[in-house]
């Protein structure tokens, strides 16, 4: 899974992102820069994502942990803050989005912890240039009534891990590369599904972090910064 991640400044991107970019008309990179940086991103927080409609692509702060239209509360959310790549399509809290609601979540890395409690060790898994990543997203809106304001929630969907990330856990966040971002977003959901199941491996690298990280309340740039074991 993806429980925690990272997005900050100053951003740097590969050519073929930057291109990318310039076809879907996205500065993303000025969007982040000029945004806080967020170095322990947590469930129930809003971090930027990246949506497709009227005009084009747009970044929009939405709270992570997807909740359903239907559902009665925002508590959902708590337990959807992933979709599975295998189950996205046909999962009831997601398949809705799935259809019409495809995000992109950019992030400069995202954490996990290895080992046995109390001692679990986190690590900041990351592009080994430093590069910005785009983890593949749901949205969606949802009210408490009909007069209320629409709240904005996300999921990340999460897959098999590389040879990488396997060191540290069995699940990681499904890493798109440049050529398939706007597909992802725009695809027909059949599309959509062959491109999770056509994603190649991410170039990644990892280092030992602070256990601060831990704590949600926990935020700064030493978070990020190994450490020695």
């Amino acid at each position: 899974m993806c429980g925690r991640y990272a997005t900050f400044g100053p951003v740097t991107v590969s050519r073929q992102a930057r291109e990318a970019l310039e076809e879907m008309e996205l500065d993303i990179i000025s969007e982040i820069n000029q945004r806080e940086p967020q170095y322990n991103i947590a469930p129930t927080q809003k971090a930027p994502v990246v949506v497709h409609g009227e005009g084009g692509y747009h970044v929009r702060a939405y709270r992570w942990g997807l909740v359903p239209h239907w559902s009665k509360d925002l508590k959902f959310g708590a337990k959807t803050i992933n979709a599975r790549a295998d189950t996205v399509a046909t999962k009831p809290s997601f398949r809705e989005a799935f259809k019409k609601r495809r995000c992109l979540v950019p992030a400069s890395g995202y954490f996990e912890w290895k080992g046995e409690t109390p001692n679990k060790q986190p690590y900041f898994i990351h592009d080994p240039a430093g590069d910005l990543l785009m983890f593949a997203g749901l949205w969606e809106g949802w009210r408490e009534s009909p007069d209320a304001e629409w709240v904005h929630t996300y999921a990340v969907i999460t897959g098999e891990p590389g040879r990488v990330s396997g060191d540290i856990h069995d699940r990681q966040p499904v890493i798109l590369p440049p050529d398939l971002w706007a597909i992802w977003c725009e695809a027909p959901p059949a599309d959509a599904e062959g491109v999770l199941a056509a994603v190649p491996e991410a170039d990644l690298v990892y280092h030992p972090v602070p256990k601060a990280v831990g704590s949600p309340k926990n935020d700064g740039p030493k978070l990020v910064e190994s450490i020695e074991l």
